[in-house]
């Protein structure tokens, strides 16, 4: 995999180069609420326009369905890319048709464009190689050479992700590399203990890297709305928790496998419970009570860890020499429901473990939660992209920037 450093040695100015990078940020209206998949681009897209290439950035947004959709406008990430660089950055409102054919035109050495929303052309996410191709093609008369940093989208077999790299010289931007260089951390000559925090909702998004952790780590810890469904695998009632009735089999499953290969499973021993779900944009009293995660009442609902559990989670983590976190452990974006997702933070900043924050509503939660990013080993932007290499997935868009 050929790096941009191998690019800048052999000069850019004057090229135009098509930068694939995550803007996927989330928005309240046309307000970004956390920019840090802008910023974790920037080094890349600055270098690039420091040494005078024509920089053409393309991401997607949300999910759009293949088309135009003014809620999934780029526009608000190509106005902040534009203060974070300190320069004016063009914006161009489609594309692959004349507005970005213009923008990409009107471009000097050491300027940078935006393209809008490749999700709102059907070629960038169809299942179809023909279609995807076209579209491919139709990007790239926009760019001279190609640079993939959009590591929350490299498990996709987009059109922008997998399809454009083959049609011109490729290269990994800053992120990917680095990205990469963790991840190998994470399933090469790890340094151990080694210790795993899983949260999120759903077990089943989990069950490819919770099968193949079975294999490699110490011990995993487990928290959010998953740990229901292992509570009831356990055989205890979970109220009205956020349950999956379908996943206990492989739950129960994985708990003896675990026993068997001697890997610590630890789970929730108290938790915080409402009467219902909270509501988030208010942040009203959600009047909450701590029960114990084996006596659980009908009616109420579990929205975080407990104060012991997050005793219990810290004294697991303190000795250890790795940790790997996706997923947080209670709905962090109410204060009602913080302290479980605050507690794993404040332990890895508190341990001298090689740690990773897995990306998506962790790496937010870190920020909202107004923790220092440099506390922590890495802070990933791609969740969905880290769990599949930790699975030992092939993400195409990775195999697309291989020799």
């Amino acid at each position: 995999m050929k790096t941009i450093d191998e690019l800048l040695a052999e000069g850019v100015a004057g090229k135009r180069v098509f930068v694939r990078a995550d803007l996927n940020v989330p928005l309240d209206g046309t307000t970004i609420t956390d920019d840090g998949r802008i910023r974790a681009v920037l080094p890349t897209i600055a270098k690039l326009a420091e040494a005078g290439a024509r920089v053409v950035v393309a991401s997607h947004l949300g999910r759009p369905k293949g088309a135009p959709d003014p809620a999934f406008s780029l526009a608000p990430a190509a106005a902040r890319l534009g203060e974070l660089l300190g320069a004016d950055v063009a914006f161009a409102t489609d594309t692959v048709g004349e507005s970005a054919r213009a923008a990409v035109a009107g471009l000097t050495d050491g300027q940078v464009a935006v393209i809008e929303n490749l999700r709102f052309n059907p070629g960038e996410t169809s299942k179809d190689d023909a279609e995807r191709g076209a579209f491919a093609d139709r990007l790239a008369e926009l760019a001279d050479v190609y640079v993939g940093d959009g590591f929350g989208a490299v498990h996709r077999k987009h059109a922008s992700v997998f399809d454009l790299p083959a049609r011109l010289p490729h290269y990994a931007g800053y992120l990917i590399a680095t990205e990469v260089g963790v991840l190998k951390k994470l399933t090469t000559d790890v340094k151990r203990p080694y210790a795993v925090v899983l949260g999120g909702a759903k077990v089943s998004d989990k069950l490819g890297v919770i099968d193949h952790l079975l294999e490699r780590a110490d011990r995993i810890l487990i928290g959010g709305g998953m740990a229901y469904t292992f509570l009831k695998a356990q055989g205890h009632e979970v109220g009205s928790s956020l349950l999956q009735e379908d996943q206990i089999p492989a739950v129960q499953e994985y708990l003896r496998r675990a026993e068997e290969k001697g890997v610590e499973f630890v789970l929730p021993v108290d938790v915080v419970v409402a009467p219902a779900f909270p509501d988030l944009k208010t942040k009203a009293p959600a009047h909450p009570t701590t029960v114990a995660a084996d006596a659980m009442p009908e009616g109420q609902m579990g929205l975080d860890n407990g104060p012991e559990t997050n005793k219990l989670y810290a004294s697991k983590l303190a000795d250890a020499a790795t940790v790997f976190w996706n997923g947080p452990m209670g709905v962090f974006e109410h204060p009602d429901f913080a302290d479980g997702t605050r507690a794993v933070a404040q332990a890895l900043v508190d341990s001298p473990a090689f740690s990773v924050v897995g990306g998506g509503d962790s790496a937010a939660a870190v920020r909202i939660l107004g923790f220092d990013e440099n506390a922590f080993g890495h802070i990933s932007t791609g969740g969905g992209a880290s769990l599949e290499y930790l699975e030992g997935k092939t993400l195409p868009g990775l195999a697309a920037l291989e020799d």
